[in-house]
């Protein structure tokens, strides 16, 4: 009698004492979503305002875009000089932009000219599982497919026609005894 209660007590022991640093998928999918709200993935680009000039064909697309902003919002564009070429398509027009309040959510710096914005948001897809490995019994590795999600200035891009509509990213999991499962920097 004294050894079965010598064994289950020993055995309870041991089940108490050890680390609940099991993960499964769900699990870690809701350490990954939690970690990219407050830590979003993105792509960043240049933004010019101010005064602005347009001379060429060329230019008059990067215009277009410039437009396509007003109309949502985003900036107040407005037309200081137009100058009509004698016998020529190409006209000079001379703009003045500035950003709005809207801007202000994917605006990260700003100079007196320019701007350093958000292009791309990348977000958790619901499509593709996170897939992990876990290393040991306190890390483990998770790999998961964000989806690219354009922002009003993704046609500011150097190169906005990127062949992949996703990014494929690794982060670490890390176990500790009081706060669980986080993504180690």
């Amino acid at each position: 009698m004294k050894k079965t209660i010598l064994i289950s007590l020993i055995a309870s022991t041991l089940f108490a004492c050890q680390n609940n640093a099991s993960i499964n998928t769900d699990e870690a999918g809701k350490v990954i979503t939690t970690y990219l709200k407050g830590n979003p993935e993105y792509k960043t680009t240049r933004f010019d305002f101010g005064e602005l000039k347009f001379n060429n064909e060329k230019e008059y697309t990067e215009l277009e875009n410039y437009r396509k902003l007003a109309n949502e919002g985003y900036i107040t564009l407005t037309l200081l000089s137009a100058k009509k070429k004698f016998l020529s398509k190409d006209s000079s027009y001379v703009y003045s932009a500035k950003l709005t309040q809207k801007a202000s959510d994917f605006v990260l710096k700003q100079e007196t000219d320019k701007a350093t914005v958000k292009a791309v948001i990348y977000e958790l897809t619901e499509e593709k599982p996170v897939d992990f490995s876990k290393v040991n019994d306190a890390t483990a590795k998770v790999t998961v497919s964000l989806k690219k999600v354009n922002t009003p200035f993704a046609a500011f891009q150097r190169k906005p026609e990127d062949n992949s509509e996703f990014l494929t990213k690794t982060y670490r999991l890390k176990y500790d005894k009081e706060t669980g499962w986080s993504v180690r920097k």
